[in-house]
């Protein structure tokens, strides 16, 4: 009888723990810090959630797949700020230049044209369709998500 009683003390927290995994979710929808991305264009394919705030270094294992370079339209939530870089670890492509001011002169290369060959910022509510457009088609790999007020 004893061990009964284990068991379903047991079982009755069941439906507690898988609760709070979908109000885990809800929550982050609710508080509007969030940033969905999908694997096609258009918001097509199997989306999943990026709750904030939230810095993933490689999009290698991310909810159980490899979204390295495979994320090709987002929407921002209402209280979120999304940086999506280029490279793992929010390394940016053309830093080193950055390191040589004359050349980036000589090759009418701005700081500014180094930050935004490197990564894309984007505010609340934004909804990107394709990231071909800036010329960011398949380069992701890696995201990090803001919360705003």
């Amino acid at each position: 009888m004893y061990k009964f009683n284990q068991v379903l003390r047991l079982l009755m927290w069941v439906p507690v723990v898988l609760g709070l995994f979908g109000f885990s979710s809800a929550l982050a929808r609710k508080s509007g810090c969030w940033v969905k991305i999908y694997p096609d264009e258009h918001y097509q394919g199997r989306a999943y959630l990026v709750h904030g705030p939230r810095q993933l270094r490689n999009l290698v294992n991310l909810g159980g797949k490899n979204w390295d370079k495979k994320i090709e339209s987002i929407i921002v939530g209402p209280k979120a700020v999304a940086t999506l870089f280029e490279n793992k670890n929010f390394e940016l492509t053309l830093k080193e230049m950055a390191n040589y001011p004359v050349l980036m002169k000589s090759m009418g290369v701005t700081r500014q044209d180094v930050l935004e060959d490197s990564e894309l910022i984007f505010q609340p509510d934004v909804k990107v369709h394709n990231f071909s457009e800036f010329q960011f088609y398949h380069k992701i790999r890696s995201m990090k998500v803001e919360c705003v007020s």
